[in-house]
């Protein structure tokens, strides 16, 4: 009888494979699973609500009947996720068969359940086909002739036929037929997926609903949806981009409607819920290198109605460095506007003031302009401004000032795996500024690169390696605006090492170079899930090619140990790292922060 009733159950779950089982997990479980593997043992284990009832210590005898008549279909899907399709499974409440006990004669107590699963063989497929497809759509390499019969191999078949034709427009492509069909004496399953591709769909009206201030012609804009457009899931997946990257809104839900419109056009319900207008922030960090920096800032994520985003930004830096010729600050105000000249394109002008001061020399500078930026895939950003910045460097030997016209252009490819804490991948960031000075100025060209890679071996442990180079070419080191100068030491560069500890000598000066090198490399481990060691190496080479005759070029190495600690916003990270080589500083330098290095 119980085996009879455990095949009833399998018929009808066969029948809606496509159907996910979930997961879930008493006191006095026995769990006998007689020629199952300790992958298959763990799933079904996992599967069952009695076992999570009695890990949780929940003891209520209606709720472990109830997990228990549960408890067959769900051990019965955690079978059929392993290609079993003639297993067995008895469940039985202090001997009797759980499936026996009618439900308003449950058992006020329950002492013990015992769970027997008799997996049976693996299955493998027969038959594998999911017609018809759409161009270009490629099924999983496991939903094969004489591949395992997984029915989580089924779903994925199902989804990707569905979405090869939703992909060509089709957005109300589904699964119309489906037959499976288990031979018990072969081990075979017969899968055929009957795919309804429905027609070709064009986007019809877009519908807002939940904004406050934002202006619907802002709100169309911003998402860059055209009615008349073949239906794309990629464009309505980029429209819910574009609305999230504004910062304006707390939640961006788009719904397609449920029936088609006229000549097959689709309607789309852009749902909205609109963050407070204002925003106010702080921040402290402290080095032994770079002393203690203290920050705030002001945003206004709606200036006018269209997503216009205004902050003003202001840090002091280097507070309390013994031997750093003062404190730096920064005086920042940016209005930046999305979906300007196309959706994907943001406008911005910056206003800026600072304070640079190292020892023997202060730079003041002003700077103002405007640029674009441009994402041109989720991996690959673009960047330009033009830029107008007034300096003035005082030293001993006197004050200059220096004025010069700027074109940064940039780009930031982005292959990593997870931004916050990668552990393949590679990121990149190059650009490239010609730059034209008046009077005492030099003109010229100024170029940097920041490549970063990361490798993983094994589970535990990734290899971390980044490369920085920067030249400034066309003009002569006094005449290179001191903001356009490179440095090296801190933590930015070469940990270890005094902040801008590094740069080129002239007479008893020393100031930035017009050439610059710098390499890092870490290996990071995995202790625990949420603590990890690394161990690192920074090297910094700064020179001027005007000078070269002269021993002016120099580099520095420096090398540490440091803790991380996994948290929702990255790691949080301790470094302690001491010169290694090269023009050394003295003593060891820490370093905390959040996220890694690099």
């Amino acid at each position: 009888m119980g085996r009879l009733r455990n095949h009833i159950v399998g018929s009808l779950a066969l029948s809606a494979v496509l159907i996910a089982p979930s997961a879930g997990a008493l006191e006095s479980v026995n769990f006998n699973l007689s020629g199952a593997s300790d992958d298959l043992a763990a799933s079904l284990q996992g599967a069952s609500l009695v076992e999570a009832a009695r890990r949780d210590r929940r003891t209520d005898p209606q709720e472990i009947f109830g997990a228990a008549q549960a408890d067959y279909a769900r051990l019965l899907g955690a079978l059929y996720a392993a290609g079993r399709y003639s297993g067995t499974i008895s469940i039985k409440i202090d001997g009797r068969e759980a499936a026996d006990i009618a439900p308003l004669n449950a058992p006020a107590r329950i002492g013990t359940v015992t769970i027997a699963v008799n997996p049976g063989p693996e299955f493998v497929f027969s038959r594998a086909d999911a017609t018809p497809l759409a161009q270009g759509t490629e099924l999983p390499d496991g939903f094969a002739v004489g591949q395992p019969a997984l029915s989580g191999t089924i779903r994925q078949a199902a989804d990707a036929a569905v979405d090869g034709w939703r992909a060509a427009g089709h957005a109300k492509a589904q699964i119309g037929s489906q037959q499976l069909l288990a031979s018990h004496p072969r081990q075979t399953l017969d899968a055929r997926l009957g795919v309804a591709p429905g027609p070709q769909v064009r986007f019809g009206k877009l519908t807002f609903t939940g904004q406050n201030r934002m202006r619907l012609a802002r709100l169309y804009k911003i998402a860059g949806l055209t009615e008349g457009v073949v239906y794309s899931p990629e464009e309505l997946r980029k429209a819910a981009d574009r609305l999230r990257r504004t910062g304006v809104f707390r939640s961006v839900a788009l719904t397609e409607a449920e029936t088609l419109g006229p000549g097959n056009t689709l309607d789309i319900t852009a749902s909205v819920v609109e963050m407070p207008w204002r925003r106010l922030g702080f921040g402290a960090e402290v080095t032994s290198t770079e002393g203690a920096s203290v920050s705030a800032f002001w945003m206004h994520r709606n200036l006018r109605g269209g997503g216009e985003r205004m902050t003003v930004e202001a840090e002091v830096s280097k507070i309390g460095l013994k031997n750093s010729g003062g404190v730096d600050w920064t005086l920042g105000v940016t209005v930046e506007r999305p979906a300007s000249f196309t959706p994907d394109t943001t406008a911005k002008l910056t206003l800026g003031l600072g304070r640079e001061s190292d020892v023997g020399t202060r730079t003041d500078l002003v700077r103002f302009g405007f640029g674009l930026s441009h994402i041109f895939s989720d991996r690959l950003t673009g960047r330009a401004d033009i830029l107008y910045t007034i300096s003035r460097a005082t030293d001993s030997s006197g004050r200059r000032v220096f004025r010069s016209l700027s074109l940064p252009v940039g780009a930031t490819w982005d292959r990593r795996d997870n931004k916050l804490d990668p552990s393949r991948g590679f990121w990149i960031d190059a650009e490239a500024m010609p730059f034209l000075g008046f009077k005492q100025t030099g003109s010229g060209l100024r170029a940097k690169i920041d490549a970063r890679g990361f490798y993983p071996l094994g589970e535990r442990v990734v290899l971390a390696a980044r490369l920085q180079g920067g030249i400034v070419t066309g003009t002569t080191l006094p005449e290179t605006p001191t903001d356009y100068r490179f440095w090296s030491g801190g933590g930015g560069t070469v940990r270890g090492q005094p902040y801008k500890s590094l740069g080129v000598t002239i007479g008893r000066l020393t100031v930035g170079g017009t050439q610059f090198v710098g390499g890092s490399f870490e290996v990071r481990g995995k202790v625990t899930d949420k603590i990890g060691v690394v161990g690192f190496v920074d090297y910094g080479r700064i020179s001027d090619a005007d000078f070269s005759a002269a021993p002016l070029s120099n580099w520095h190495a420096g090398a540490g140990i440091g803790v991380r600690y996994a948290t929702p916003v990255g790691p949080l990270r301790l470094d302690l790292a001491a010169p290694a080589g090269g023009r050394k500083g003295d003593g060891v330098q820490f370093y905390l922060g959040i996220g890694q290095a690099f």
